[in-house]
């Protein structure tokens, strides 16, 4: 049985009764307060002088009452807790103007003298600050907007779906969008609550109603709010090029107050009873397919609570034609993700890897995914463009390096022969056999033979890889000597290549017999 509660008149009512001579029983049957609590009452009365037959208190029993035991019909007036809390009085009365009554007790606590309970000062709210409770839960309905002004979307949980084809159980989620005048809905089905289902799933909302309105509320979902914010919010940069191409304003609702979207908080439960409940279905495609339907013949045909009307007529009489075109061009969705440059360069997305100029090593930067282009930005400056690579691939530009760490890597071996040809035909032709065969292994030494011409100038270069071919050792190392010793000179105008290496070290050694040292021959 519930416990009564007993008012002030309810105890005074009791009191006069047994004055009047009754016993508990017949108090008890009349009154139907329970026999210990008018024992309770009568021993009160009873303990100040008062006796059946005689006078009531001259100020009434109420008055006596709240005097003598005022915890009685207000659990905790008289308790240390009220009156420590009292103390407090006006600053909680400030604090609930602006707080909830559960925040303003968490902040409250903070004094590590207060050891009120939060039940204990919800009793004391409600007591002594209930015009200020009741105010703030009061709700003031906002009219309707224009028509085509306003559509209210939400995402929300639709149910496990069984695969036929794998047996597998898949979580679903539904897309819900409301048009704020007529009340018209669409809804669709998706595996996943990404940013490219968020995209796709606008894109079909727009196309279902051959239309856009004018300002779009949502919740502050990731896919579409980066962050919430009253005045400045954070859109996802798909999101903000999305609303860009249909000329829609993105208005995200305030962090925590549902109220700001009225029209779509009760669409998702409906749609999970009104179409998805107790039903199978073969597959996603089938299941957004009556999903539109569902729309169209169930929610848009239904008598609306709110409005007493079908949202589908109101939407082809009245809503419709004030929607906005939609562009001629359809919009490309493309796939926002948040990358950071390495110190080699290289950023991450979609699966490849691509360089960046040097100088953004280490910062965080947006990169844009289309099937095609792979984008990077510095907020909205453009840093980079690079043709998309298949997946564990990667795409360099050696331009983005620095020129003194980068200069082996653009050395390749076409470059080496395009600049050993500016050089000189013997230049060239020295290049050519050392890349002719294991092009990879020889190319330091083309590129140290290439230098050469730096310091001793593309003339000597060009001699000193006469002699050098002439005797069939075209190497870096002979070629640097024969610079060194000056013998780049020494080759007979029609002689006939010699396959001796070891005549390159000038013709005092040539010359030299056998059985002599080179200090024997000086001697």
């Amino acid at each position: 049985m519930a416990r009564r509660k007993i008012t002030v008149r309810d105890v005074g009512e009791v009191l006069e009764h047994w004055q009047a001579g009754r016993s508990v029983r017949a108090i008890n049957r009349s009154l139907g307060t329970s026999r210990p609590t008018i024992r309770k009452y009568k021993t009160i009365a009873e303990a100040h002088g008062f006796k059946p037959g005689g006078p009531p208190p001259p100020e009434g029993w109420r008055a006596f009452l709240e005097k003598v035991a005022p915890e009685l019909f207000n659990p905790g007036a008289g308790s240390a807790m009220f009156a420590e809390l009292r103390a407090h009085h006006d600053a909680i009365k400030e604090a609930l103007k602006q707080t909830t009554v559960m925040t303003c007790w968490q902040r409250l606590r903070e004094d590590p003298g207060l050891k009120a309970s939060y039940s204990s000062f919800y009793r004391y709210v409600r007591k002594h600050l209930s015009e200020v409770v009741e105010r703030s839960s009061i709700t003031v309905r906002r009219p309707d907007p224009p028509p085509g002004e306003e559509s209210q979307l939400d995402y929300g949980y639709l149910g496990l779906w069984e695969n036929p084809l794998t047996g597998r159980k898949h979580r679903l989620w539904v897309f819900a969008d409301v048009l704020s005048n007529s009340r018209h809905i669409f809804a669709q089905a998706v595996p996943v609550m990404d940013q490219a289902s968020w995209l796709e799933s606008h894109v079909a909302n727009f196309q279902f109603w051959n239309g856009t309105p004018q300002r779009v509320v949502l919740d502050n979902l990731k896919d579409g709010v980066l962050k919430p914010d009253l005045y400045d919010p954070k859109f996802n940069r798909g999101y903000e090029e999305l609303a860009h191409h249909y000329n829609i304003l993105i208005d995200p609702a305030r962090v925590g107050k549902p109220k700001d979207k009225p029209r779509v908080e009760r669409i998702i439960p409906y749609i999970r009873d009104s179409f998805w409940a107790g039903r199978t279905f073969t597959s996603i495609e089938e299941i957004n397919r009556q999903l539109l339907q569902w729309c169209l013949k169930v929610a848009g045909l239904r008598i609306h609570g709110t409005t007493r009307q079908q949202p589908l007529e109101v939407f082809k009489a009245v809503e419709q034609v004030t929607l906005q075109p939609l562009p001629p061009e359809p919009f490309q969705i493309v796939n926002w993700v948040k990358a950071k440059v390495g110190r080699d360069c290289y950023f991450y997305a979609g699966g490849g890897g691509y360089t960046a100029p040097f100088q953004y090593a280490g910062q965080e930067i947006m990169v844009r995914l289309t099937p095609r282009l792979v984008q990077a930005y510095l907020g909205y400056e453009l840093i980079k463009t690079h043709v998309r690579v298949g997946k564990w691939q990667r795409s360099t530009d050696w331009d983005d390096f620095p020129p003194e760490k980068a200069a082996f890597f653009r050395q390749t071996p076409d470059w080496c022969r395009h600049k050993a040809s500016m050089l000189g035909e013997e230049v060239e032709k020295a290049v050519a056999a050392l890349l002719e065969d294991h092009a990879l292994y020889h190319l330091r030494q083309v590129h140290g033979i290439i230098r050469l011409g730096e310091k001793y100038g593309k003339d000597r270069l060009n001699a000193a890889c006469t002699r050098a071919n002439f005797f069939g050792d075209p190497s870096y190392r002979t070629i640097k000597n024969i610079l060194e010793k000056g013998l780049e000179q020494g080759i007979p105008l029609g002689a006939s290549r010699v396959e001796a290496g070891a005549f390159l070290r000038g013709p005092e050694e040539l010359l030299l017999p056998l059985n002599y040292s080179k200090e024997a021959y000086h001697e």
